[in-house]
Formats: C-alpha cells, structure tokens, sequence
C-alpha cells in the first residue's frame, strides 16, 4: 500500500505533515468515526465489485 504512495513523490514528512494536519482539523475524538466510516465504505465497495448483495442484505436487515 505504501509502495504507491510513495510512488507519487510522497515521503514520510510529507505523510507525517498530513497526518498532524488531520490531526489538528479534526481532533482526537472525531478521527476513529472517520475511519470507522471510511472502512464501512470500502467494505460496500468491495461486495459490490465482487457481486456480494449477501453482506449488503445482512447490514440492511441489522438496521
């Protein structure tokens, strides 16, 4: 994952400059929502491109 990062010209300050940034626009306690959605969007993303409707039906009967 990283090897394509860096592959763009982006180093460790550079990822560490964006993290802090992250970090200070949105703080300690909103960042684990953040990611928690972000990782629920690519969990959609996935079933959908592999054709799974089974794990899309489940979320939807759990809501």
């Amino acid at each position: 994952m990283f090897n394509s990062i860096f592959l763009i010209g982006l180093g460790t300050p550079e990822l560490i400059g964006i993290l802090l940034v992250v970090l200070l626009l949105f703080g300690g306690k909103k960042i684990p929502e953040l990611m928690r959605g972000l990782g629920k969007g690519v969990k959609e993303f996935k079933d959908a491109k592999d054709g799974s409707t089974e794990a899309a039906e489940k979320e939807e009967k759990s809501k």
